[in-house]
C-alpha cells in the first residue's frame, strides 16, 4: 500500500454472466491479460467498470479477487462512489482492508461544490489511504475552476486527481503544485504526458495493454514522435469504438479478442444485429490489433 501513485491503470472492465452475476473466471482473466501486458495496476469499479450500477456486495467481490491476482509490485485503485454516502465509507474501508494502495470517487450528481467539497473530506477521511478525486466534467458535476480544483486538493488526505477532460493548461498547473495526477482522456494521453501527468487511467487499456505501457514508455523517454505515432495508432482503434454505443461496444471488443465480458449493464442496450457486424468488420481491418 506504499506504491508510489503512477504508471498506466486499466480502468478495468466488469466481466458478467448473460444473468448479470459476475463472471469470476472471465475477471481472473481479464486481470492476467492487463498484467502479462506490463499495466502497472488497476483501477475497480469506476465508470468503465460500472461500478455504481453494481451492488456493494460484487463490488466487494470484485476487489477481493483483483487483491488476490494482483502482484505486489501493482497499484489497486478502487473506485468507491455510490449513491449513499454511507456505502461509499463502507466500500472505502473495504478496499483498505483489502489491498487498496488508493481510493477514488465520482464528483457526485446535482451537488454543488461547497455539497462537493464536504464530501471529498469526509470520504477521505474514512480511510488512512490517499484520495484521488474523480474530475469528469463531461459525466458528472460539470466545469471546476483551477481555483475550486486547487481547494479540493489541499483535503486533508486528497493525493491528487484521476483528470478525465480535455483542459491540459489546468492539468499542467496542478503537477506544477505537486499534485498526483492521473490523464483519463485515452485518445491524448501522449498529451497529458508531455503535460506533466504522472500515469494514465482509461478504458481502452483494457483491449491493448502493451500499447498503452509502450506509449507511457516512450513519454518517460522524451521519444515524442514515436508516442505520437503509437497514439495514433491507438486513435484509429478509439474511432472504430466511439462510433457505437460504447460499452457494448468496448466488452463486445473484448470478446472478439477472446476476452468475454458479457453485456452492459442497463440502461445501456445491447449493439444491434447491425451494428455487431459492422464493429467486427471494423475491428478486422484494423492492422496489428492483438487477440488473446
Amino acid at each position: 500500500m506504499n506504491l508510489p501513485l503512477k504508471g498506466i491503470l486499466p480502468a478495468l472492465v466488469t466481466p458478467l454472466h448473460d444473468d448479470l452475476t459476475l463472471d469470476v473466471p472471465a475477471l481472473e482473466k481479464l486481470l492476467a491479460h492487463v498484467y502479462e501486458g506490463g499495466c502497472h495496476g488497476v483501477y475497480l469499479c469506476g465508470s468503465t467498470g460500472e461500478g455504481q450500477l453494481l451492488d456493494a456486495g460484487t463490488r466487494r467481490l470484485i476487489v477481493e479477487i483483483a487483491q488476490r491476482h494482483t502482484p505486489a509490485d501493482r497499484q489497486l485503485i478502487v473506485h468507491v462512489g455510490a449513491w449513499s454516502p454511507r456505502e461509499s465509507h463502507d466500500l472505502a474501508r473495504h478496499a483498505e482492508r483489502h489491498g487498496a494502495c488508493a481510493i477514488s470517487c465520482l464528483r457526485p450528481q446535482n451537488t454543488s461544490f461547497p455539497e462537493t467539497l464536504e464530501h471529498y473530506r469526509a470520504l477521505a477521511a474514512a480511510t488512512a489511504l490517499p484520495f484521488l478525486a474523480y474530475y469528469f466534467p463531461a459525466q458528472a458535476g460539470g466545469t471546476m475552476s483551477l481555483q475550486e480544483l486547487e481547494l479540493l486538493c489541499a483535503l486533508p488526505g486528497v493525493a491528487g486527481l484521476k483528470f478525465t477532460d480535455y483542459d491540459l493548461f489546468t492539468l499542467s498547473l496542478l503537477v506544477r503544485q505537486g499534485k498526483i495526477v492521473f490523464h483519463g482522456r485515452d485518445e491524448m494521453l501522449a498529451a497529458g504526458f508531455l503535460m506533466g501527468a504522472c500515469g494514465g487511467i482509461g478504458s481502452i487499456y483494457n483491449i491493448v495493454p502493451r500499447w498503452f505501457v509502450q506509449l507511457y514508455d516512450l513519454s518517460q523517454e522524451g521519444r515524442w514522435a514515436e508516442a505520437r505515432a503509437l497514439q495514433d495508432r491507438i486513435n484509429d482503434l478509439i474511432r472504430v469504438l466511439v462510433s457505437f454505443p460504447f460499452m457494448p461496444a468496448l466488452k463486445r471488443t473484448l470478446e472478439w479478442q477472446g476476452l468475454r465480458c458479457g453485456p452492459a449493464l442497463a440502461p445501456r442496450i445491447p449493439l444491434t444485429a447491425e451494428e455487431d457486424a459492422r464493429l467486427i468488420a471494423a475491428l478486422e481491418a484494423l492492422p496489428g490489433l492483438p487477440k488473446v
